[in-house]
């Protein structure tokens, strides 16, 4: 049975780029995954850049977000996403980016083995060949439940929170299709204005929707958290264009940086004339460092401040956190 990948109509330019905040003093040591664990390896992967690249020295840690992106079956298309591990952990001696961190590694670990869309048969084999094609359809809605069962059956996350938001590129078709559960979000940016933009999931101001894994012991303690499952997650599909440009964010970037900013970062790359292959690490880049600077700007309206201000409450200028963005360019070649 032949295993040459075929010409697809789409392909995609992706990038990621990350900063985690400034680390308060802690009252207890956080133990993270061991580096020859899987996930331990996996998430040093993550974190390291291209060797000779401009941005090869970066933020050492995305802190309590994380991110994946993986190629799926065949070269179908390709997954990636970003979760925000919730802080409120560290006050129960919780490290919240042990959650984060195993949330994405599970979804890349499915998703390598999954198809975008429908598992591709090669018409001119015999039946018996068919019945050896490997792999299924993986959707990011399913991803997401899996990757969470995943997560409560580590037995290094002893409890925990995440949003997370999952995205899926198909190859042949153009079709993107996403999960989002939380304020972690995505939109999409065609024809310099930005065509969809992921609307949050609160429970109420800085409490979002979120998965949640609770200790064995002492559930009582826990009796007030914000628990919500993978079904609660908002779907969405659309048709990519070539040129099309996909971002997905944790809230370190919507929190503080407005939509028509980044449309004015994503122009700003897009005339700077360099090669469209580098234009999505660019993109990503310069739009952590702009988070970055707003977030410690207590003078600059924030998007959280207009968001406090609606909900009755006071809060001035940037809201510190880690941020996380993915950013895929869409090319469409035949």
């Amino acid at each position: 049975m032949s295993s040459a990948v075929p010409q697809r109509p789409y392909t995609f330019h992706i990038a990621s780029s990350w900063a985690g905040k400034p680390e308060l003093p802690q009252t207890f040591t956080k133990t993270p995954f061991a580096p020859n664990s899987p996930i331990g390896a996996w998430r040093d992967k993550m974190l390291t850049r291209k060797p000779g690249s401009s941005t090869e020295v970066w933020y050492p840690s995305a802190g309590e977000d994380f991110f994946f992106i993986q190629e799926m079956k065949n070269a179908s298309g390709v997954s990636f996403g970003v979760a925000d591990g919730v802080g409120g952990w560290v006050d129960s001696g919780i490290d919240p980016s042990l959650f984060s961190q195993a949330l994405m590694y599970h979804a890349h670990r499915y998703t390598r083995n999954a198809w975008a869309g429908e598992p591709e048969i090669d018409p001119t084999l015999d039946y018996a060949e068919r019945e050896e094609v490997e792999g299924w359809e993986l959707t990011p809605y399913e991803c997401l439940d899996l990757a969470f069962g995943g997560v409560c059956r580590e037995r290094l996350v002893q409890a925990g929170s995440s949003t997370a938001v999952l995205l899926s590129l198909n190859a042949s078709s153009g079709l993107l299709r996403t999960a989002n559960l939380g304020d972690s979000g995505f939109l999409i940016i065609r024809s310099s204005s930005v065509f969809y933009r992921q609307a949050v999931q609160t429970h109420f101001l800085n409490c979002p929707f979120q998965l949640t894994k609770l200790p064995a012991k002492d559930v009582r303690r826990f009796s007030r958290a914000c628990i919500d499952s993978p079904s609660a997650a908002a779907k969405f599909e659309t048709t990519l264009r070539h040129g099309d440009i996909i971002i997905a964010y944790t809230d370190g970037l919507s929190d503080n940086v407005f939509p028509s900013e980044i449309l004015n970062i994503v122009s700003l790359v897009g005339r700077s004339g360099l090669p469209e292959s580098s234009q999505a690490q660019s993109i990503a880049d310069r739009l952590i460092s702009h988070a970055r600077h707003c977030m410690f700007n207590k003078y600059r309206v924030s998007p959280f401040e207009q968001a406090a201000a609606r909900d009755g409450k006071f809060f001035r200028g940037g809201k510190i956190d880690d941020v996380t963005v993915v950013v895929a360019i869409v090319n469409e070649t035949l």
